[in-house]
């Protein structure tokens, strides 16, 4: 249990690297979790592609080698974790628009735009956590969130997604890439998932939904890259067969691979083998996106 717990980001740590985590520890009891991986971080140079330290993966993987026994660390102090549920804002600002029925045309020039600044991201949270089925939730890893606005007859937000960190394994996807595990771990990076995709309930605009996406596809690997220093070769999405069809994505040239488990991205022991199942979706934003992830 200990050598399996003694693995960040899918390589071993070393000897010297373990014995400064658990000095980093036992020096600093007074700090909470997240000091302490952001400290470990700091000392063993932890970082992403774009210079940033993993804290969040750090902070996992203590979090592990405490289930495992190898440390003892502090108390969880309060705190909204990732992949937590918050608070829902209702305001006027999210309340239902007069419903619209009609083409993408008829919207005017479509503009989509980044969620930065606490407006925006009260929005985006307001409209995904009472409108999308599944609710908002705060993302794992890396993310990036749009809001769609139409800009006829009025400026009015329209549709919503995000894009985060990708799933560690799907069965289908890792068969259409061709890699192994270690090869996985190594490039996982240039893969990024599509995990919120809302259309606001009161607009019904034939193929507003594929434009969207294609919007995104043209700019995602630049919005990407200068957020976090990665520029992706593949998206994916999950749809869920009992609610959506996934019409949209395949008419925005995704391709429909197969269904997951339905474990779940965190059921790492299959305990809910078969609850769930979604249909997988990928789009390569690279006609060589499959060999570029095998690169060893």
């Amino acid at each position: 249990m200990h050598d399996v717990a003694w693995r960040f980001c899918g390589r071993e740590v070393q000897p010297n690297e373990r014995a400064l985590i658990q000095d980093v520890v036992a020096r600093f009891p007074g700090l909470s979790r997240g000091e302490l991986a952001l400290t470990a971080c700091e000392w063993l140079d932890w970082r992403r592609p774009n210079g940033r330290l993993k804290a969040r993966e750090a902070r996992e993987f203590l979090e592990r080698l405490a289930r495992a026994g190898v440390l003892v660390l502090p108390d969880k102090r309060a705190g909204r974790p990732r992949g937590s549920s918050t608070s829902i804002p209702i305001t006027p600002l999210g309340n239902a628009q007069p419903p619209f029925t009609g083409m993408v045309g008829d919207l005017g020039p479509i503009v989509v735009e980044r969620v930065e600044g606490p407006d925006a991201q009260r929005l985006f949270r307001e409209l995904v956590g009472r409108y999308h089925y599944l609710g908002y939730r705060v993302p794992f890893g890396a993310q990036l969130r749009y809001l769609v606005y139409a800009s006829s007859p009025t400026r009015t937000v329209v549709a919503c997604l995000q894009f985060s960190s990708p799933a560690w394994r799907m069965a289908s996807r890792d068969a259409w890439v061709g890699w192994d595990d270690a090869v996985r771990t190594r490039n996982l990076q240039l893969v990024v998932n599509n995990s919120r995709f809302l259309i606001l309930p009161w607009v019904r605009a034939q193929n507003l939904a594929s434009t969207i996406l294609s919007r995104l596809a043209k700019r995602i690997r630049e919005d990407w890259k200068a957020a976090y220093g990665v520029e992706p070769v593949l998206l994916e999405t999950l749809v869920d067969p009992t609610r959506f069809d996934g019409g949209c994505y395949r008419a925005a040239n995704w391709i429909t691979l197969g269904q997951t488990t339905g474990r779940g991205r965190m059921d790492r022991h299959s305990r809910r083998l078969g609850a769930a199942p979604k249909r997988v979706l990928l789009y390569p934003l690279v006609k060589d996106a499959a060999a570029r992830l095998r690169v060893r």
